[in-house]
């Protein structure tokens, strides 16, 4: 365990879907002694089903609201790294949540790396369309100026997921 005396109650990583939040998370979680939270399993968990089922059922407001309620629980903790779903910063009402209880970390990756990760990856219900580079790309470009309201940001083009995690602790502890 790297740091005992962090001054930030959680971190909440931010960024693109691909971007490495969810294995980054893990990898600093550990290195800090902080419990690793994906808040899209939390979601899943609480609402029993998957997220690709929830935005087909019920459609992308509906998970939205989903999201914030839960955006809203997890803050409520304390020594935990958070790996947030792509569209969280779409709702100031989850910015609030996650600046009030820690700091937030931007993973920001370019859409060629993104693709490169997630490109056989089939659970994510807003690439599955005939044209899912070109949507990515729309959906990146549309929410970029969101992600850049973190805390800090990390480009993780061309860092393994474990310097990423360096990169986040050497941030943490400055």
């Amino acid at each position: 365990m790297a740091q005992t005396n962090l001054k930030h109650k959680n971190i909440f990583l931010v960024g693109f879907m691909g971007a490495g939040k969810s294995t980054v998370g893990k990898i600093l979680a550990d290195k800090i002694g902080y419990n690793y939270l994906d808040a899209d399993q939390y979601i899943e968990e609480k609402a029993g089903t998957t997220i690709t089922k929830i935005f087909a059922d019920h459609g992308e407001p509906y998970f939205r609201d989903l999201e914030s309620e839960a955006t809203e629980e997890l803050a409520r903790n304390e020594n935990q790294v958070i790996a947030t779903g792509g569209g969280v910063v779409q709702r100031d009402r989850n910015w609030n949540a996650m600046k009030e209880s820690g700091i937030t970390i931007y993973l920001k990756a370019s859409v060629e790396t993104i693709w490169e990760r997630i490109k056989n990856d089939t659970s994510r219900p807003l690439l599955q369309v005939d044209n899912p580079v070109d949507t990515a790309r729309a959906l990146l470009n549309k929410r970029t100026p969101m992600y850049e309201k973190a805390d800090a940001i990390i480009s993780t083009d061309n860092l393994s997921l474990e310097q990423v995690a360096d990169e986040a602790l050497n941030l943490l502890n400055n």
